[in-house]
This record gives structure tokens, sequence and C-alpha cells, in this order.
């Protein structure tokens, strides 16, 4: 009966331990919401398309498999003011968005 009781134990660890893992595995993510930054010659690419479009500015910070684009590149811009720009996985521009955007109003003020 002893033996019973330790495997019952054991089998009770072994399950809460997956039970745990397993949220400690959703709670980390792993899904579309993950930050990883661009890195090598993406990096490269989807940073010079981004400075393109916005003419001016400076890669801030870069993101891949942002939930609006494949990739996402923040450009601060010369003025101090910020844009992401969506890009596909072809590195081309699908939109940007301003800093504070969506709090304005409709029409534009």
């Amino acid at each position: 009966m002893n033996k019973r009781t330790k495997v019952v134990a054991v089998g009770a660890s072994v399950a809460a331990l997956a039970a745990g893992g397993a949220g400690v595995a959703i709670a980390g993510g792993g899904g579309d919401d993950t930050e990883a930054p661009i890195k090598g010659s993406d990096l490269e690419q989807a940073s010079a398309a981004a400075l393109e479009h916005t003419g001016e500015g400076a890669v801030s910070d870069t993101e891949v498999g942002d939930e609006e684009s494949y990739y996402e590149v923040e450009v601060t811009l010369d003025d101090g003011g910020e844009v992401d720009v969506q890009l596909n996985r072809d590195f081309e521009v699908l939109g940007d968005e301003a800093e504070g955007a969506e709090e304005e109003s409709e029409d534009g003020s």
C-alpha cells in the first residue's frame, strides 16, 4: 500500500507540473502577439522600405509577426514624431500609423 501511495503522489505531482507548465506556455505568448525583432538581411530590407516610405527619420524599433502585418518598423521622424510602417513578407508597404492617430478625431484635429 505504501508503494501505491507514492505512485499516486508522484502522478499527482507530474500532473500538477504539466498543468502549470501549460499555463506558463500560454501566458508566455507563443501566439500572434509575440514581439520578436527583425534580424539579419530582413532587418536591412524592412528598414530601407520603411525609411523610403517616410522619407526621413531613423528606425527605432522593429517587430516580426505584428498583429497588423508581417513586419512592423517604427520610425522616429526628424521632428520627434513616430510612425509605425506595416510591411508584408515581400517588404511592400501595406500602410502606416502615426503615434496617437487612434486618439485623433475623424476630421484630423
